[in-house]
């Protein structure tokens, strides 16, 4: 296994390397992908490499952060492409969309990036106790597998033996349990027993009215790993101390683990560090001047002030240091672009 930590000259040096957009056209559109255990069809959003055409529309906008363009509907570039699952966060990064700034210029380099909404995990329909429900989401990035090879769009555009996963916070705890490793039932449940873990998170889940302990978790350690994956990447995972530890050594596909923090600074629910040594083919980095909330958008100007008066709480416009979070943006394309095509493409 490789651990790497980036230092300042090196981080300036991959910052310029690294393209900063999509370098052709991106298209987007969106499916339904039938989930029985949802007891739901799930929306599914998809980036990919398109032709001239479709609407122009921007995915992620909001209030605090800026959005990403692409094409909808627009026709797809000829070719076969490997195809990436995506899995959002949790709260303000509760949706695809709000991963638009990855996954577009991903899409610009040659991929096709299928992200399925996770239910209850962020938008008006917000839950606590789904949110909590980890060991749901891996299937449901398997159900968006399954349904995007019948679509029309894609099905004659994907080459089925070229499949990664990319995970976000929360959905770097789903790519980690994709790739083979399991919950711990008791850990998840004792998750919000103290607010030493995850403040933030657990005040919302007690705000709401759940109890951790009450939630029937005779799923919660069940064999998540889909074979169809052939690598999987994880960014700054959370909550990344809720599994069973002996489950890492199993994981037989290469990960890699990036965390956004100093070491030592990194909070202990995402820091991945000791995974990824327990993982026998993993690589992990730091990004130093970075924090856990570099995976948001791009903050608009205004947007730290409104962050404080509307009480969001959780200082979702602030970095780990002087960067601007454009550069860390392009930084994290640039490694991700990189691992995906180290393993997805010949």
């Amino acid at each position: 296994m490789t651990f790497r930590v980036l230092s300042c000259a090196a981080l300036v040096v991959a910052t310029l390397l690294q393209p900063a957009k999509a370098d052709e056209p991106v298209g987007t559109s969106h499916f339904l992908a039938l989930s029985r255990e949802r007891g739901a069809d799930l929306n599914v959003t998809v980036w990919y490499p398109a032709q001239a055409g479709g609407e122009a529309v921007t995915l992620g906008d909001s209030m605090l952060f800026v959005g990403t363009q692409a094409m909808r509907d627009a026709p797809i570039a000829a070719g076969r492409y490997p195809l990436i699952l995506l899995s959002h966060g949790a709260g303000l990064a509760g949706t695809p969309e709000a991963l638009s700034w990855i996954a577009t210029p991903l899409a610009g380099q040659g991929f096709i990036v299928a992200a399925p909404t996770h239910p209850g995990n962020g938008g008006p329909n917000r839950s606590a106790a789904e949110t909590m429900k980890l060991w749901l989401r891996p299937s449901d990035l398997s159900h968006a597998l399954d349904a995007i090879e019948s679509q029309p769009l894609f099905k004659d555009h994907l080459d089925g033996a070229r499949v990664g996963m990319l995970g976000l916070s929360m959905g770097g705890n789903t790519a980690l349990a994709i790739a083979g490793a399991r919950l711990d039932a008791k850990r998840l449940a004792a998750y919000c027993d103290t607010d030493a873990i995850n403040a933030s998170l657990c005040e919302w889940v007690r705000m709401s009215g759940v109890d951790l302990h009450a939630i029937d978790m005779r799923n919660a350690e069940r064999d998540n790993s889909d074979p169809r994956i052939r690598f999987a990447m994880a960014i700054d995972p959370a909550p990344s101390d809720v599994f069973d530890a002996a489950s890492f050594s199993g994981i037989s596909i290469h990960v890699d683990i990036v965390n956004l923090g100093r070491r030592g600074k990194i909070p202990a629910t995402a820091d991945a560090s000791g995974i990824a040594r327990a993982i026998p083919h993993a690589r992990y980095d730091t990004i130093e001047d970075a924090s856990h909330y570099s995976m948001f958008g791009e903050c608009k100007p205004g947007a730290a002030a409104l962050v404080i008066s509307q009480q969001i709480g959780d200082p979702v416009c602030d970095d780990g240091g002087g960067r601007p979070r454009r550069d860390i943006h392009r930084q994290l394309v640039g490694m991700a672009v990189g691992a995906f095509n180290r393993a997805l493409k010949p």
